[in-house]
């Protein structure tokens, strides 16, 4: 690769991936379901009726899931689980020493644990280093092809596992198969202690459905194996490649990272990535979206983030965990937090909506702070009486006492096509098609009318009984019924804790995932 792209290349010999025809039932296979982050399920979510089983996704502030504790709030993003074919649940867990692991569940054997706890199939244990940071990022591993899992190590490592569904690898034993260096395993190997501390996996890992995986990383200038703070890919052939960020902005300087929390996201045909750059700060205004060519990493095109309502630089925050959704007809949408930051539109920041070029910027969404937009098919809202072939599901709280803001925490699906005056700014914004208001109150003083609000970073959207899946800080999860745009199941979780927005799963038996107060739910009950 040519070094003034900042980009360089190794082979390793690795034991092959295994491909293999997926089941009927698709895997979800890492955040937001798949390399386009839609969200959308193969299969239909079961009724809400019952916690079937359940585990703790942080040693440190669940060490019993059997006995949630409430306290709080938690400013901890857990990452998402994935789930393969053949219904194995790989859960990524904060261990009680704030290391990592991810522990292997089979979900059938589980369903009959009377909503207790379960015994894991195996343990992955890991020694991934978290990157600098204010709130805590999420660890993403991602299931490809559904044979492998990747999850992040040290030193910008990637640990995988083969044969998923087993309680021993194809190496037979019942640990990790392998680890992968994207820059090349002999120079990891000479400089290991220094790498070390000097190279972090700084989002979760997208899988393609080709054996390639994706992820942002971080590193220390002048370390000892020459990289430069960018994205990676691992083929499926365990060669790397990676490009810094400040070359996929133009080689503008004052971008130095991929954005903390953002998981790469790729095009329906799988040939273009998409992913946020900016200079790493808490709140920085140096944002891009930014797309490249997914084999070779070269840049394509950059857009710089802007507010649409004040005209400035738009503020990428390391504390979001937002990341780009590609619609079906390949436009691209990120969550931005506002600029001033962060009353001058109640806190509620903006779904940026381009084109697949990112040479368009069109209307934007009146909320997109830590936010990832979800797809929801036009078909799946009967009321609905516009052109466009799918709307997007988004977030849509309004924070009480930010700016205007009087807490009436909604979600909203959102026409990307059509516009409507929104109600918080004098910004043109998509329209709104349905919402829905969180249910318990949290009134206080001056707001009567506040209500406890929505903690989804990503949805899970079930288009076959035309509802989704959303978490609440309520303590309760809920089927939203785009029919009649109603909360028309709901089971209770825990008593409701403040918390940075989780991601919500289905699973190809349809029981659904679900994360609060430091646990993972599984809910179910008899399908629809």
């Amino acid at each position: 690769m040519s070094s003034a792209l900042a980009c360089a290349c190794f082979t390793a010999s690795v034991i092959p991936v295994t491909l293999c025809a997926q089941g009927v039932n698709l895997p979800w296979s890492g955040y937001a379901h798949n390399p386009q982050h839609t969200a959308v399920s193969a299969v239909s979510a079961r009724n809400l009726s019952e916690i079937l089983w359940r585990t703790s996704v942080d040693l440190i502030n669940a060490p019993n899931p059997n006995m949630p504790t409430v306290g709080g709030p938690l400013y901890i993003h857990y990452g998402s689980l994935s789930v393969t074919a053949h219904d194995t649940v790989l859960v990524p867990v904060r261990t009680a020493k704030g290391g990592y692991e991810v522990l292997a569940f089979s979900a059938p054997t589980c369903a009959t644990s009377g909503g207790s706890t379960c015994t894991p199939l195996y343990t992955l244990p890991s020694d991934y280093l978290l990157p600098g940071h204010d709130w805590t990022p999420p660890y993403g591993p991602a299931l490809s092809l559904d044979t492998r899992l990747y999850y992040p190590g040290v030193g910008g490592s990637v640990i995988y596992r083969d044969s998923v569904d087993s309680a021993t690898g194809s190496n037979g034993l019942p640990g990790a198969t392998g680890r992968l260096v994207f820059y090349g395993k002999a120079i990891y190997t000479a400089n290991k202690s220094a790498l070390d501390a000097a190279i972090q996996i700084s989002t979760p890992i997208t899988a393609d459905h080709h054996g390639s995986i994706f992820f942002g990383f971080i590193a220390a200038s002048g370390n000892a194996a020459g990289v430069v703070s960018g994205i990676a890919r691992i083929g499926a052939d365990g060669g790397g490649i990676w490009m810094s960020a400040t070359a996929l902005a133009g080689n503008d300087p004052s971008v130095t990272q991929v954005a903390l929390n953002c998981a790469p996201a790729l095009s329906d045909d799988e040939q273009t990535v998409y992913v946020a750059v900016s200079g790493g700060s808490e709140f920085d205004t140096n944002g891009y979206l930014v797309s490249l060519d997914a084999n070779t990493l070269a840049p394509i095109a950059h857009a710089q983030l802007f507010d649409p309502l004040s005209g400035s630089r738009a503020t990428v925050s390391s504390d979001s965990s937002a990341a780009p959704m590609v619609g079906p007809d390949g436009d691209v949408y990120y969550g931005v937090l506002e600029n001033p930051c962060c009353s001058s539109h109640n806190d509620r920041g903006w779904m940026l909506h381009f084109n697949s070029t990112l040479s368009t910027l069109k209307t934007p969404g009146s909320f997109g702070w830590d936010n990832t937009a979800s797809v929801v098919a036009a078909g799946s809202v009967p009321s609905y009486t516009g052109t466009s072939t799918y709307l997007i599901l988004t977030k849509y709280n309004n924070y009480v006492g930010i700016g205007t803001g009087n807490g009436v925490n909604k979600v909203a699906v959102l026409d990307p096509n059509a516009t409507q005056q929104d109600e918080y700014s004098t910004a043109t914004v998509m329209k709104e098609v349905i919402t829905v208001k969180g249910v318990t109150p949290e009134t206080s003083e001056g707001f009567p009318d506040a209500v406890k609000e929505w903690c989804i970073n990503t949805a899970a959207v079930d288009p076959i009984t035309k509802s989704a899946i959303i978490n609440s800080e309520d303590g309760k999860v809920y089927r939203w019924d785009f029919t009649s745009n109603s909360l028309s199941q709901k089971v209770v979780l825990t008593p409701g804790i403040g918390e940075a927005y989780t991601p919500s799963v289905i699973g190809p038996d349809g029981v659904i995932y679900a994360i609060n107060d430091a646990i993972l739910f599984a809910v179910g009950g008899a399908k629809p």
